[in-house]
Parts: C-alpha cells; structure tokens; sequence
C-alpha cells in the first residue's frame, strides 16, 4: 500500500533576529516512517518541530498537512500538572466521546504498555525517567497518526532508555525523533533526517537506520567534493575565456556570459557549503606523570538516608585508564565522583590520590560562574588571548574551534543555547592539564558532530578517565571498563554496554541467566578481556580511519584533473593497492580479536 502524506513543506523559511535556522526547506513527511532527526546545534530541529506541531509559524514558504491528521508533540520538559496523579494527567487526553468503560479499558491497556505500577501515584513524585513515561502514555491516549519528540531520552537512565526503544519499535504512529543517542536511531528509526545546511536542499533523508545514513551521508559530501572540483574547472575555463574572448556582443555570446557568472555563483555555494564547520575543535591535554598509580580507592562505601548507594567499591586509576560509570538514577553516580575526588566523605574506606595529581571536572549542572559574563570574557578570563597546548590563540580564533562566530563573542553566557553553554565548558577544562578526567553527562545539549570529536579526543587523552554517561555508543567507543551501580548497593563490572543490556534484560527473565562479574572476582579473565576489547577498539577506529583514506583515494584516482597525468594516476594506484593490503590485514585482525573475545565472554 503507497503511504499517504501526512505533511508537506514548500520552501519555508525560519530565523531568529539576525540568526537564520533554515531556508527554502521543502520536506515530505509520510504515514510510517519513524525519522530520526538530527543535525549540528543551531540547524532548527527543535523550531522545525514545533512547527510541525503549529505551535511555531514560518517567516514564508507553506506547509499543509492531510486532512484530519491528529499530531502530538513532546517538547524536551515534560509540561503536565505535577499536582495530578497518573491517572488524572493521562484522563485529560482521551477524546471526548469515550464511554467511562472505554476509558478504563484503555487506561489498563496503557498501564500494562507503561508498566505503571499504581495509576494514583502522584506524578511529581516520579524521577524524570517515569515522568517521561506519562507524557508518552498522553500520547497513546490521543491515538496520534504522528508523535513529533525532542530528545525523550533527556534524563533517562539506561533502563528507561531500553524501555523507549523497545515502545517506539512496537509504535503504531509514525513519528519525528530528534535525539543524539546513536543506539536509539539505529534500534528504532526506518529513515534519517539531516537537517544541515552543507546539503544543497538544506537537509539529507535516508530511507534505512543509522548505519545506512552514514554510508549515504559519506557518498553524498565526497560525491559535492568531487563536484566542486568539476565545477571549479569549468570556472577556471569560463574565466580565461571572459579574459580573452570576444566583447560579447551576440546573443549566443551574451548567454555564455551570463551561463559563466551563474557558474560562478554556484561554485561559490558549493564552496561554502562544502567547507562549513560542524565540528568542534576539542582536545584535551594531560599531564606527562609517569607514574602508574594516580588513584586508589579501597572499600568505599557510601549510604544516603539510610539507603546504600555503593559498597566495598576497589578502584585503581592509572594512565591511559578510561572507566565507565552507569546505573539507575538515584543510584549513587555523582556521589561516587565526589568520594573519588575528596567533595565527599566514604562511610567506609579510603581514597589515596597520588601527590600533585590534577582533577579536572565537568559536572552536569553546567554551571557557569557569572551569567552577566559575555561569550568572550567565559571563553578567556584574563585578557584576547588563551594558553593552549603551550601556545598563544587569540580569543577569536578559541571561539571558532567551538563553533562559535565572532559576531556571538559579546553576547551574555546567559543567551547561550544548551548545546553553546556545553561547549563553553568544554573549552575551559580543556585549558587546564588533567591527570585525571571526571565528565558527568557530558553528552547533554551536544549534536552528533561535536560527539564524534569528543569520543575522538578522549580516545587519545593520555590521562585517566571517569566517564558518567547514559551514552551508549560513546561509553563502547571510550571504555575499557563500565562500574555499574545497582541501586541496592551492590557494584558489578562490564566490559561494554551489549554484556550490561544482556543483564539488565535478564532481570525480567530468569529463563535467561547471565553471568556477571563482581569486581574483586575472575580477575584475570577480566584483565584479559579488558586488554582485549581495548585492541579490538584500536582495531576499529584503524579501520574506520584505512577506509575514509580509501575513499579520498578512489575520489582522487577518479577525479578528471587527474585523468591526463599518468605519473599521478601510477602513484595513486601503488598508494591504494597498498592501503588495501593494510585493510584487509586489518579486517583479519579485526575479525581474529572478535573471535577471541566471544569466547571469554562465553
């Protein structure tokens, strides 16, 4: 059956003051598809939604949508009366003309679906995992054709976040996911929305998941490469002609003029859209300690109103050391971090942190000292210029690395977007030097792109690393090790997030026993697993890095300025024939370590 156009955009346009978000947009969104939206901060998702959802309106353009469509929207704060119970809050969406028998029969259907365990709770009470809960359980009382969400997965810990994917896999409503959780795009969504300027229509749709996209997304910005060198060849020619030619003074003449300056033009959007920057300059600097202790927690322990959050915890910090941290919320996560960095008192144990060693943190709260203080004066302190790695950089030149524009350097912190103020934070640790790394939920408010360089710069962060994170594709890309935080006190390890969702699975289902490791037991094997994930993870990235090599290669072998140069096309055949030597060196490597993890694991 052909799907049916729920909504359809002609060229519409949206800024805020002097800030444009997105121009002659023209999109279509139809009955099935679960899109997942993502984009650089800044590229309009939310105000695209919300558009959608006509609480916003458009400078110009149109937008239409079928007749009847019923469109429910989930803005990132969930909005309800926290005075009311579930029951009340989720009474207030069903139509109108249900029967009180009807009403009943859907609310046990919804708490079943929810897994609400009393409907009379009152809602302000519930951690904001549950709160999320309600708000989706609104929507299925409406009986939506499209739920539009901006980030559900805010303030989720990894239970509810694999409880929203498992719901959005079974939804029957299509719906438009803005969310940076890569996990989620890849479990849930049939198409990928890239709203981002870099693309000649402002925007790239994928039919497929996550993986796909980035397949497609990789061939389209080589494909606008190749292009721009095609296109600037042309120009060069039209250039040397209009030089040289004759005074055009026939039509035929005056057409290629003009066909020539049109060139021109589109040479120059190209140019630029090809050369914008989405991606944050972040990197990190670390001390040169050799030493190889530079933190040792024994027995720690810590109880919070009677209720112990964490227990005989060991942990021994060393160079190059990147440590997970995962548990429900309210599990003890940020008390931990503060015991391990001397903010707070273990009940039991001690931490020994080596002499001269520095911390450096990132807390979630993303507190910024002085709101009054402009872009410019939180970005450097003390004057134009910053410290970094050793060298001077001019204010301007540190603000672009975050992606930041000059014009935004005498704005108050205060006006800053959640994404702008992450990275405001960013930018000041990372002029300190760290032995030590403590990010607390690090990826709120970050895109896709500014994520990708952070996994990057911490992969290669010669320090030891503490990681708070609900992440899971960051947590897999970064840590040789997850410390799980039960609720109940009890610590267990994992050596990645697939052997944690296993377990967290097992716990509704003892048919599906899985073993998990304590810290204090199987240590060798542990050991040995640990070493091992973090070579297959080299292995990887190597690989990831041998193909986008490949793939600038191909496009230069194939590019027609190089087609006349025989030397050139001779030194680019030897440069890939040996690149995919390494590859396929590389692939067996991959495929011999995967090999030997499954069978520790198993």
């Amino acid at each position: 059956m052909t799907p049916s156009t729920l909504i359809s955009t002609q060229n519409i346009h949206k800024s805020y003051s002097n800030t444009l978000l997105f121009q002659n947009l023209s999109i279509t969104i139809h009955s099935g598809e679960r899109i997942g939206l993502i984009g650089p901060n800044g590229a309009g998702k939310s105000t695209l939604l919300k558009i959608m959802a006509s609480l916003e309106q458009v400078d110009s353009g149109d937008i239409s949508f079928s007749s009847g469509l019923r469109v429910s929207y989930l803005p990132q704060t969930d909005t309800f009366d926290e005075r009311l119970s579930i029951r009340e809050v989720i009474s207030q969406h069903f139509p109108h003309h249900l029967e009180p028998w009807e009403i009943q029969k859907q609310l046990n259907d919804i708490q079943d679906q929810m897994q609400f365990s009393d409907l009379d709770k009152i809602s302000g009470t519930l951690s904001g995992g549950w709160k999320k809960r309600v708000a989706l359980a609104c929507v299925l009382a409406q009986d939506n054709d499209l739920v539009l969400l901006d980030e559900p997965t805010n303030h989720l810990d990894l239970q509810g976040i694999l409880w929203l994917e498992s719901f959005l896999q079974n939804a029957r409503f299509a719906f438009i996911m803005i969310s940076h959780d890569r996990f989620i795009l890849e479990n849930t969504c049939n198409r990928i929305m890239d709203l981002d300027r870099r693309y000649k229509e402002g925007y790239l749709k994928v039919k497929g998941n996550y993986s796909r996209f980035l397949q497609d997304q990789e061939k389209v910005l080589n494909d606008q490469r190749v292009e721009e060198e095609a296109l600037s060849n042309k120009v060069r020619r039209e250039i040397d002609w209009l030089r040289h030619g004759p005074k055009a003074r026939t039509t035929k003449a005056q057409y290629r003029v003009d066909k020539a300056y049109d060139m021109i033009d589109d040479l120059t959007e190209l140019k630029q859209r090809n050369n914008l920057q989405t991606e944050a300059g972040l990197k990190f600097e670390s001390g040169d300690r050799r030493s190889k202790k530079l933190l040792h927690a024994r027995g720690i322990s810590k109880s919070r109103g009677g209720h112990s959050l964490f227990k005989d915890l060991e942990l021994l910090l060393s160079p190059r050391m990147k440590i997970g941290i995962m548990g429900i919320n309210g599990s003890g996560k940020s008390s931990l971090i503060d015991v391990l960095r001397g903010k707070l008192d273990a009940d039991t144990g001690e931490v020994e942190i080596t002499q001269g060693v520095n911390l450096v943190t990132l807390d979630q709260s993303r507190h910024l000292p002085d709101e009054t203080l402009s872009l410019k004066r939180a970005l450097a302190p003390d004057g134009d210029t910053v410290i970094f790695h050793g060298n001077p950089l001019h204010v301007s030149a540190w603000a672009k690395k975050f992606l930041f524009q000059k014009e935004q350097l005498e704005l108050p912190v205060s006006q800053l977007s959640g994404g702008e103020r992450a990275r405001v934070l960013l930018a000041k640790i990372m002029l300190e030097t760290a032995e030590i790394l403590i990010l607390d939920e690090p990826t709120n408010d970050l895109d896709i792109p500014t994520l990708e360089v952070l996994e990057e710069s911490l992969q290669e962060f010669m320090g030891a690393l503490l990681l708070i994170t609900h992440d899971r594709y960051l947590m897999d890309r970064v840590c040789d090790e997850i410390i799980y935080l039960a609720g109940d006190g009890t610590v267990k390890v994992f050596a990645d997030t697939y052997q944690l969702t296993n377990y967290q699975k097992s716990l509704n289902n003892i048919d599906q026993p899985l073993e998990v490791r304590s810290p204090t037991t199987n240590k060798l094997r542990h050991q040995e697993l640990k070493t091992l994930r973090k070579t297959f993870n080299k292995t990887e990235r190597d690989i990831d890095k041998a193909e986008l090599k490949k793939s600038a290669l191909e496009t230069e072998l194939h590019n027609p300025a190089n087609a006349t140069d025989p030397a050139k096309l001779a030194e680019l055949s030897k440069a890939l024939e040996k690149l995919n030597a390494e590859l396929e060196t590389l692939l067996e490597d991959w495929e011999t370590q995967g090999e030997a993890i499954s069978k520790l694991e198993g």
